[in-house]
């Protein structure tokens, strides 16, 4: 009995022994099991990144369009204020105030803020002037705890920045013999940065002095407390805080990114007097700040014409806006001539879409003139082309804001790739031709040209200097015009501002540019970092980054790329919607047989065409549009996840897709329009919005079809409209909000299996 319970033992130690063989890897199978999670992990990670890039090309790509959107529309009301007397009997009137505005008499008064009683019920602060510690940082608290400052000291503080800038340069000189010198970048009305910048560097003071580089307002919610700030401290220590303008200090540009309507919404009763006085103060704001006569600041950047010299004697004030061209005459123009042309051109048929990338550029401009007769986006890309290539030199008038397309000279139809910029003029001598250079242009003209370069130039890899088509406005400068600038006036480093960048901040042109943003998550929740920059003695700078969320940091990678990533394809696919006309008929170029189909390559192809914001199609189809059995898309699933707001039977399809497609433009006419900001027109005025904007986009739009929409929208029969609520019905409509969601659980599903 105990042989036979030795041996049970004995069997089962074996076993146990046996198993724990099993159950030890080898070094081989160990490296094996290591070598392949890491190859899964690197192939998780670059198709994050992968989604992460295109969701920031998205992104980037339909706030340039946007860019561009406001100024071809501040072009158009630029050319019909300088050169026509009516437009359907009510032209220029409705835009001369926004354009060239009155000042209204009663603010020429110095002392007007005090005609403005404080009620005792105010609990906001209440500031003395000249302004001290407790003022300011009763404003800080104020902002904090979601108060607003009275209309009558934000007049005053209003008033006294004004007079300060006055007396100010143009360029402004500081030192860092003392202290460190902070520079911030675009802050767009996110006052959370603005705290947390303070939070994390300090107050303003004469230990902490700041360079805020433009850019102050527009698109966040809180831009009139992020530049009552600013100012605030500019007037407490204007020896130690800096602002420089941005392409949004300017009152063409609020009237689309949310400035005009904030204020008018906070200040219903002041609003106009206020925004006024921002127009004033903004264009007196410096332009270009430098440290130790090595370090340059400007918002955008610099052209091959830039000229410290000469910006630093021009009166910046006369320039209230950089979208507002200097006045130019039709003798200029020859606008008979090219309106021919152009009525010429929309009178031929669409082509069709090339097969060939190339192709297909060069005929972007040439359809887009068939469409508009306003000013086309990218009508400057075929001629700045072929001058960029041959020649570093560039001109404003080619890539800044200008004139409408249908209006301005056009080359001749036997040499369509002659340039639109003219290096010499022909002139008759003796029975022969004589070439002498063209004459220069007029002081003011050069003085706007500088400005515009300053404010809306970007950095490229590529040497030279080019128009800046994507923006539309501005140029792009190579590393070449980097050094040659640096090189000329004796300096180090350039640093701009004007781009979003993910991590805050950026270098280029082997370190002698960095581009500085501040505002975080301005795409969206989790998009990107702000940063600063400190700088002290020695010239080298240091960056710091942040980022101001609430939500981001109990999200994953993963996650937070995919709330990002939605938010960008519901964008996308609102242009999708807005632009259907015009996709469908491309799609059925290729499609003759109504299949439905068409091959990926030719969906792209349309895409790019139509829509021109040169993304990455290929890798975007799986949220875009679905497969057929054969490989080839289904074009008409790229629009069946949206459709339109609260349904109107009078608005036909076609009137239905314009409303849609220039939704924010129509909203900026009628604003120009609604002189009290009431949110409410007339009939009449309604019918004055429509030629207006008509006249804009060079389109007919029957009378009567307006005046029947015009009825259907007076609900109470009142004469009076209520266009919030109509522009409200002319929005995009996600259906299934959550399907982006359960793709991207598929799509990630089926590649990490």
């Amino acid at each position: 009995m105990g042989c036979g319970t030795s041996v049970a033992t004995e069997t089962q130690g074996k076993r146990v022994e046996t198993d724990e063989a099993a159950k030890t890897p080898t070094p081989a199978l160990t490296m094996k099991a290591a070598i392949l999670i890491q190859g899964w992990y690197r192939r998780y990670m670059a198709r994050l990144e992968m989604r992460r890039r295109y969701t920031w090309n998205i992104f980037q790509s339909i706030e340039y369009a946007g860019e561009q959107d406001q100024l071809q529309l501040s072009s158009f009301f630029s050319f019909m204020l300088d050169n026509f007397t009516q437009l359907n009997g009510n032209g220029p009137d409705l835009i001369s105030q926004l354009l060239d505005p009155v000042v209204d008499p009663w603010l020429d008064r110095e002392t007007c803020y005090d005609m403005i009683p404080v009620p005792e019920s105010y609990t906001g602060p209440r500031l003395s002037f000249p302004l001290s510690v407790s003022d300011t940082n009763a404003l800080l608290n104020a902002f904090k705890e979601q108060q607003s400052l009275h209309a009558r000291y934000v007049l005053q503080l209003l008033y006294e920045t004004k007079k300060l800038l006055k007396q100010m340069p143009n360029i402004i000189h500081l030192s860092t013999s003392y202290t460190e010198i902070t520079i911030c970048g675009d802050l767009h009305g996110r006052l959370d940065d603005l705290l947390l910048i303070f939070y994390k560097n300090g107050l303003p003071s004469a230990e902490t002095p700041y360079v805020f580089n433009g850019d102050f307002v527009d698109r966040g919610k809180k831009s009139i407390e992020v530049v009552i700030l600013l100012f605030a401290y500019l007037l407490l220590y204007p020896d130690y805080m800096h602002l420089n303008r941005g392409n949004h200090e300017d009152h063409i540009m609020n009237l689309r990114y949310g400035f005009t309507k904030e204020v008018m919404q906070k200040y219903k009763t002041h609003g106009r007097e206020i925004l006024q006085l921002f127009q004033d103060v903004f264009s007196l704001l410096p332009v270009a700040t430098v440290i130790d006569g090595k370090i340059l600041i400007v918002h955008g950047g610099i052209s091959d014409q830039t000229d410290l010299d000469f910006l630093s004697s021009i009166e910046r004030q006369k320039v209230k806006s950089a979208l507002r061209f200097p006045r130019r005459s039709l003798e200029q123009l020859d606008i008979g001539q090219s309106c021919r042309q152009a009525k010429r051109m929309r009178s031929t048929d669409s082509s069709r879409p090339s097969s060939s990338h190339s192709r297909n550029k060069n005929q972007r401009s040439h359809n887009q003139r068939k469409r508009h007769c306003g000013l086309s986006r990218q009508d400057s890309a075929a001629s700045s082309s072929s001058t960029s290539s041959s020649s570093s030199s560039s001109s404003s008038s080619l890539c800044s804001p200008r004139t409408p397309s249908c209006l301005s000279p056009r080359p001749s139809p036997s040499s369509p790739r002659m340039p639109y910029a003219i290096n010499v003029l022909q002139v008759p001598f003796l029975d022969s031709l004589s070439s002498v250079p063209p004459p220069s242009p007029p002081q003011h003209e050069r003085e706007w040209k500088q400005i515009v370069d300053i404010l809306w130039s970007d950095p490229k890899t590529q040497e030279g200097c080019s128009p800046n088509t994507f923006r539309g406005g501005g140029c792009y400068f190579g590393p070449d015009v980097t050094q040659r600038l640096l090189l000329q006036h004796g300096l180090q480093l350039l640093i701009r501002s004007h781009e979003c960048k993910q991590e805050g901040y950026e270098l280029c042109h082997g370190g002698q540019v960095i581009t500085i943003f501040s505002a975080s998550n301005y795409y969206e929740e989790g998009s990107n970092r702000g940063a600063y920059i400190k700088v002290g003695r020695e010239l080298v700078p240091r960056f710091y980054q942040y980022q101001v969320s609430r939500t981001t940091r109990k999200l994953t990678l993963t996650q937070r790329v995919r709330a990002a990533e939605g938010s960008a394809l519901r964008a996308l696919k609102e242009k999708l919607f807005a632009h259907r006309s015009e996709l469908m008929a491309g799609f059925q170029q290729y499609d003759q047989n109504n299949t439905g189909s068409v091959s990926v390559s030719e969906w792209a192809l349309v895409l790019e065409s139509v829509l021109r914001l040169d993304l990455p199609w290929r890798t975007l189809r799986p949220h875009l549009a679905h497969l057929a059995a054969d490989g080839s898309v289904e074009y008409q699933t790229c629009f069946e996840d949206m459709g339109p707001g609260t349904q109107m039977p009078q608005v036909t399809p076609n009137l239905a897709e314009t409303l849609f497609r220039y939704r924010t433009d129509i909203e900026i006419i009628f604003n120009i329009i609604d002189k009290d900001h009431s949110g409410l027109i007339s009939i009449e005025e309604f019918r004055h919005t429509w030629r207006l904007f008509s006249a804009h986009l060079g389109v007919d739009i029957n009378d009567r079809a307006i005046d029947d929409l015009a009825r259907s929208i007076d609900f109470n029969k009142d004469g009076s409209i209520d266009f919030t609520e109509f522009l409200e019905a002319f929005r995009v409509v996600h259906k299934l909000d959550n399907k982006d969601q359960q793709l991207n659980g598929k799509i990630d599903g089926e590649k990490y299996s």
